[in-house]
């Protein structure tokens, strides 16, 4: 709409984003709506984290208090999660923006969206909920909340088309990454390794929870695989409040082991990685993209996987699994991930060489079915957007 004046109101955009990889593809997002309306100006509102403040957004309240996840943990923060649904759906009412975009995280996002039946602004959800793999009445149930869904996964769209809802697949995010350009000269001279003995990179995972149960874990594991291969070096990239968590239990690890926090060194660390261990999530794309062999493994609360084993209808976890419909990723999960399963597993990829070729390549052929066109995800999420206000407004 154009006032009397001639020059358009600012274009309202609220978004919330629950965890760390929803801020990444926030961020990008933003910078791709500020490309698509070049000519107008742009005011975000809603709950974010550290990179979405830098595209200029400030948070209703610190995105670390959403981060949690599985059964047992979420249950003691109930209160204050409800708190936080009541007053972000409240602030939204209040802005009345233009488009209302939920990132993933959908047991909050759905619950916020659902106090906004009634409103008349465009609904969005970026990051399809895994309906293929669990729940799949939330394909119905996303219908009656948003008005479109951007997914990031190409067969991810029949299952909200024939729920008689707006689909775009974007692309995922993660080819935006730049995973797959480090620098191992560069991670070698910076941190002083030694290119003779091998490097393993860790990855416990981003929440606390996930850190806390997989360290010793991947510790044991660790202690493993040095009887067979002494003087391991390890690597492992922190992130938010989790990294003091790292920092004080690595403290005793009898390897030399090196903590990254920036995002290039990590990338870094994974060209120079010969294997990884790491807890199921999207960094297994990452690895794909960086093409570093890798060992996935996942320890859940136990009540929580009661529940998943008896949900979850899928053969694979990991997406590059998932995409090739067959296991290129060794998977060690729940009762599996113990160290006598995934130190021989680790050992194996360290060890033979028809192993890693062949993760490789599976890797490359996951990789290529992560895009939708030439433009970057970020960009094609934007592009959607712009097309669902458009249809609003025309």
């Amino acid at each position: 709409m154009t006032p009397e004046n001639g020059k358009q109101k600012p274009l309202k955009i609220f978004l919330v984003a629950g965890e760390p990889s929803g801020d990444v593809l926030g961020a990008r997002l933003m910078q791709g709506l500020k490309e698509e309306f070049s000519n107008r100006e742009i005011e975000f509102y809603g709950v974010c984290g550290p990179l979405m403040q830098a595209q200029g957004m400030n948070s209703l309240f610190a995105m670390d208090e959403l981060t949690v996840m599985g059964v047992a943990e979420v249950v003691p923060q109930i209160p204050n999660l409800l708190r936080r649904i009541k007053q972000t759906a409240e602030f939204a009412i209040q802005v009345q923006p233009d488009a209302f975009i939920t990132i993933d995280a959908p047991d909050f996002s759905f619950r916020v969206a659902k106090k906004l039946t009634d409103q008349k602004f465009s609904k969005i959800h970026y990051v399809a909920p895994s309906v293929w793999a669990w729940r799949a009445g939330r394909a119905q149930k996303l219908a009656s909340l948003y008005d479109r869904v951007l997914t990031l996964l190409p067969f991810e769209l029949k299952f909200f088309e024939d729920a008689g809802m707006k689909a775009d697949f974007v692309g995922h995010s993660i080819i935006e990454s730049g995973a797959g350009e480090g620098s191992s000269d560069r991670f070698i001279e910076n941190y002083n390794c030694d290119p003779n003995k091998p490097l393993v990179m860790v990855l416990p995972g981003s929440r606390r929870s996930e850190v806390s149960r997989h360290l010793d874990i991947f510790k044991q594991t660790l202690e493993r695989l040095s009887e067979s291969l002494p003087k391991l070096q390890i690597v492992i990239p922190v992130v938010g409040k989790s990294a003091v968590i790292v920092k004080e239990a690595t403290v005793s690890w009898p390897f030399k082991t090196i903590l990254v926090t920036d995002q290039q060194d990590k990338y870094d660390a994974m060209a120079a990685s010969d294997v990884a261990l790491a807890a199921s999530g999207t960094v297994g794309l990452e690895l794909a993209l960086a093409k570093l062999p890798s060992v996935i493994a996942y320890k859940m609360h136990p009540i929580t996987a009661f529940l998943a084993k008896r949900l979850i209808k899928l053969d694979y976890v990991n997406l590059v699994n998932i995409l090739q419909d067959e296991q290129v990723v060794p998977e060690l999960l729940l009762e599996n991930c113990v160290p006598e399963k995934l130190a021989p597993a680790l050992l194996d990829l360290l060890q033979s060489e028809d192993a890693r070729e062949k993760q490789i390549s599976g890797y490359a052929k996951a990789a290529a079915q992560l895009s939708c066109s030439d433009i970057a995800p970020g960009r094609a999420a934007a592009q959607a957007v712009r097309r669902e206000i458009e249809s609003v407004s025309n």
